[in-house]
């Protein structure tokens, strides 16, 4: 039975210079720690955490939405690509990104919700508040 991961974080910058992070190679790199290569065009595919994970940009909508194919190494073989929205929304001063991450394979599920607050939201937290 696959899984669904839903967090949330409110992160001191604007939709649009989330989004144009998250899509962008160098800051995506900038604000993890971790190499990425990513494509800011639909079907553009992406690399993140040092090759750990890779996927697609399947969905874009600037400032406001990224749909991603996620898979990383820990995925079985024979499992299909994840998906990884990202939902972007103003709020105060800053954006409350929503994180949903669904059809993951049994059993990671607490894994990669783990992961993605120590390796996504504590980092970017810190990112861009000093950007």
């Amino acid at each position: 039975m696959k899984e669904k991961i839903k967090l949330s974080v409110t992160l001191p910058a604007s939709p649009d210079i989330i989004y144009k992070a998250w899509l962008s190679g160098k800051e995506h790199t900038a604000f993890t720690g971790e190499k990425t290569k990513s494509s800011s065009k639909k079907g553009g595919a992406f690399t993140a955490g040092g090759g750990y994970m890779w996927g697609k940009n399947l969905e874009l909508e600037p400032g406001k939405k990224i749909v991603q194919s996620w898979r990383s190494t820990d995925f079985p073989k024979d499992a299909e690509d994840s998906r990884l929205e990202i939902l972007l929304e103003k709020s105060g001063k800053g954006t409350k990104l929503n994180l949903i991450h669904s059809d993951i394979p049994a059993g990671q599920k607490d894994t990669y919700k783990q992961g993605w607050k120590d390796f996504y939201f504590t980092p970017m937290k810190k990112y861009f508040k000093i950007k």
